[in-house]
Order: C-alpha cells, then sequence, then structure tokens
C-alpha cells in the first residue's frame, strides 16, 4: 500500500478529474496522453494515499462513489487555484475555465451565463448550461455533473425539496423572492392588462414544463401544480413554450424576470394570487466553490437586481 504521508500530487488529481469527467479510464488515457495501465495504476494509488475507494468500475467504465462525488469538488478547488497561483506569480497562460450549470428554465439565468463567458478574459473555456428538470438538476450537481443548480422552492415543495437536498449532501442558497407572473404574448388580449386573475386563464391553454418519469406536482417548474387545467400542454424547452404561447395564445407562470433581449414577443403580467416564488441556487454542503463560479454568482445578482428585484443574503 502507498504510504499515505507521501500526499497526493497535482498530477494525480489532473488525472482523477479526467476519468470522472470521462467516466472511462481508457477514454481519459487517451485524452491525456498516457497508456491505459499506467492511469489506472494511478487511480489506485490515489485512492490509497486518501484512504478510501474513490471510483466504482465495471464493464461499462466508473462512476464516482460518495466519497469520490466529494473528493473531485475539492479536486478541482486545488487545480484551479494552483492554476492560478502559476498565472499570477509564473508568468503561465490562463488557465482554461470550466464550469456547468444546471437550471430551470429562466431567461435570467442565460443572461448571466452570456455575461459570465463574455467576460471571462480567457481564450479557452469549457462551459456547459443545462436547462432541465427538477430532478435532474439535484442530481447534476450532487454527482457534480454541474457545480451550481438553480431552481425555486415555495410554500409548497419546500419540505419535500429541502429533504432531498439534505439526503443529497446539497443545499438550498436563497438569491430572491418573486412576485408570481404570466407569461404570454404581446399579442394577446391578457398582454394589455396590469393584472390578471386565475378566471382569466380558464379558457386558455396552460403550459408547463415536462418532468418526465418524476412528474410529481412537487417537481413542477411552475406554481400551482395542483390546479386543474381543461387545456394543458407539456413541453420540454423555452423555445417551444414560447412558439406556443404565440401560436395558441398560451401562458405559463414564472418570476416575471425576462430578458426583452432574448425574448422580445413575450410579456409577463403579474398575477393575482397569494404565494411567492423563492429562486436560489444548490450546492455541495460545506464544498467551497471555484472562482468561476463565484463569478457566476455575481453576474446572476447582478442581472436579476437590474429588473429592480431585491436579493436575499
Amino acid at each position: 500500500m502507498a504510504d499515505r504521508a507521501q500526499g497526493i500530487t497535482l498530477q494525480q488529481l489532473h488525472y482523477f478529474i479526467e476519468v470522472a469527467a470521462e467516466g472511462s479510464i481508457s477514454a481519459a488515457a487517451d485524452l491525456l496522453y498516457v497508456s491505459q495501465p499506467t492511469l489506472s495504476a494511478a487511480m489506485k494509488d490515489l485512492e490509497s494515499r486518501a484512504g478510501r475507494a474513490l471510483l466504482l468500475r465495471s464493464s461499462r467504465g466508473v462512476t464516482l462513489t460518495a466519497d469520490g462525488t466529494e473528493f473531485l469538488g475539492y479536486a478541482r478547488q486545488v487545480v484551479e487555484q494552483m492554476s492560478l497561483l502559476e498565472q499570477r506569480y509564473l508568468g503561465g497562460q490562463p488557465a482554461r475555465r470550466l464550469l456547468g450549470v444546471s437550471a430551470q428554465h429562466y431567461s435570467f439565468v442565460v443572461d448571466a451565463f452570456v455575461r459570465m463567458v463574455a467576460g471571462s478574459g480567457v481564450a479557452e473555456y469549457e462551459f456547459s448550461l443545462r436547462e432541465t428538470r427538477t430532478w435532474d438538476i439535484i442530481e447534476d450537481v450532487r454527482t457534480l455533473r454541474s457545480e451550481l443548480g438553480i431552481l425555486y422552492r415555495n410554500d409548497f415543495n419546500r419540505k419535500v425539496i429541502d429533504k432531498l437536498l439534505r439526503d443529497s449532501g446539497l443545499v438550498f442558497h436563497p438569491l430572491f423572492l418573486a412576485e408570481p407572473h404570466i407569461f404570454i404574448s404581446r399579442k394577446n388580449a391578457l398582454a394589455a392588462r396590469d393584472r390578471v386573475t386565475l378566471a382569466d386563464l380558464a379558457d386558455s391553454p396552460r403550459l408547463t414544463f415536462d418532468q418526465g418519469v418524476n412528474n410529481s406536482f412537487y417537481f413542477a417548474e411552475e406554481i400551482l401544480s395542483t390546479l386543474s387545467s381543461s387545456r394543458e400542454i407539456r413541453v420540454s424547452d423555452r423555445a417551444t413554450i414560447f412558439n406556443l404561447m404565440i401560436g395558441l395564445d398560451g401562458y405559463t407562470l414564472s418570476t416575471g424576470i425576462i430578458s426583452d433581449d432574448l425574448d422580445p414577443e413575450i410579456v409577463a403580467i403579474p398575477l393575482d394570487v397569494d404565494e411567492r416564488i423563492e429562486i436560489g441556487w444548490i450546492g455541495h454542503s460545506g464544498m467551497p466553490l471555484t472562482e468561476q463560479a463565484q463569478r457566476y454568482l455575481v453576474e446572476l445578482r447582478a442581472v436579476v437586481a437590474g429588473f429592480g428585484v431585491a436579493l436575499l443574503g
């Protein structure tokens, strides 16, 4: 067994990050230009030095253990900090920026992502933005496919969401409270109203984001998910939902924050209900964020504040 006192090397951390990203030692070996036996031995040595199993190996590749998931978060931190140190003091090249974000379907999430990428100031980066289902957002962050998740909770779903987050080792960090709005086409007759009621929407198609096999009311992306509707259409992406708002005079329920640049044909009208939507980000409990993730949250807060919304925390 390797002497744990020897410590873990930066090279091993680089190797581990690539293996986790590829889900395969052989695929990672190809990317790293090392032999598969060499990389496999390096991973076994890393686990020995860490004193715990980090990878589950099978004929289909490798997946992270619970310890491996936590270890990956810290490995990314160490590698990023070393790259920044080398860049600042040793004249190294700017590090390749990495960040994954998973979110419900909000235009302000995209606005902030655009600002983050545009302001990254580096020649090389690898970013991912996944607009996806509520359950998948939590799973993405739990497995570190994404470092951050953006979703909502309210009085109805709070206990279920919070329990799922706790069981996954995740924490919800509030960003802001939003008054519920409907999103509709500018050509919709309701677009001229200052406020609308649920009765005003009775004959309009209700558009919701499909939650797949986890289609519980608690995982719905829209509030008031338990209310019945005589006309309901489920969709999987924002482009489709906006097209249906225009083509069918449909509506969906959301925060009221919408980008005129990204969604010029859609308007937000306040909905007269006694509800509030709490938007926040989720991340691993006790695991520090990379600097790139912190930069994204700065841009996210700036975009939201630009709509006159009061931030929490």
